[in-house]
């Protein structure tokens, strides 16, 4: 079992989000992470808000009375501030763009964070009894639940004779829109299967492990979907196949 108690980690997880900590004490964050959903999903929530300050937050120049009196005090000559200025300028700009760089890749893509998001909720409804708001393996009972309560018709299938029967259907809510999200089990495992609009254009599918749990996203006909499970990868992939194909 982690040591670590969730007062520990809690106050541990900026120093980890922000890379700061040695690598045995990052471990043992992790693992905690790994086991409790409520430090997961703080965990989450910190690492959302640092995406959208890097994505949203305006930037403001300073004014050019500050950088005169930062870069040459009153008592510097014009002459000495030019030479300083064509001595460390290039330096600067070489700086400037590495900083550049190195934020463009330390800032997930756009797609991470609702990858993030589908896994605390897949998590969430596990935890609680609210895995589904109409319970039914019939698709002609759980697609008609959604009419009047989504903005866009889901696509709502039943795969009992391929092993991955429909249990029901509920309401979420992703990157600040309201989302389908359908239930499929297999054997003893949960599938949730996330389903929203989307104006962009069609993406591949793409398999991918956060926090323990496999996903499974692509985009097709303005259409995002978001498969997220414990399963096996391979498993987990059949059904985006499924999906995919509407068989």
């Amino acid at each position: 079992m982690n040591e670590f108690d969730c007062t520990v980690c809690q106050t541990l997880m900026h120093g980890y989000l922000d890379q700061e900590l040695d690598p045995a004490t990052a471990a043992q964050v992790a693992g905690h992470l790994a086991e409790c959903a409520e430090c997961a999903r703080q965990h989450d929530q910190a690492r959302l808000l640092m995406t959208s300050v890097k994505q949203r937050a305006p930037y403001y120049a300073a004014p050019a009375s500050l950088t005169a009196r930062v870069l040459a005090p009153e008592a510097t000559a014009p002459r000495t501030l030019e030479r300083w200025r064509a001595w460390f300028a290039p330096a600067f700009s070489a700086a400037a763009l590495a900083l550049a760089v190195m934020l463009y890749v330390a800032t997930p893509g756009s797609e991470q964070p609702l990858m993030d998001e589908a896994v605390s909720s897949h998590v969430r409804s596990l935890m609680g009894e609210h895995l589904n708001d109409v319970v039914s393996s019939d698709r002609h009972t759980v697609k008609p639940w959604f009419t009047g309560k989504l903005d866009f018709s889901p696509p709502v299938f039943d795969y009992s004779a391929q092993g991955f029967p429909l249990l029901g259907g509920r309401l979420d809510y992703l990157q600040h829109q309201t989302t389908a999200a359908l239930s499929y089990g297999r054997n003893k495992h949960i599938i949730n299967v996330f389903i929203l609009p989307t104006p962009e254009a069609d993406k591949p599918r793409r398999s991918e492990s956060i926090r323990g749990f496999n996903v499974v996203s692509w985009q097709e006909n303005h259409m995002r979907f978001v498969l997220v499970s414990d399963l096996e990868k391979s498993e987990l992939e059949a059904l985006g196949l499924l999906l995919k194909n509407g068989a």
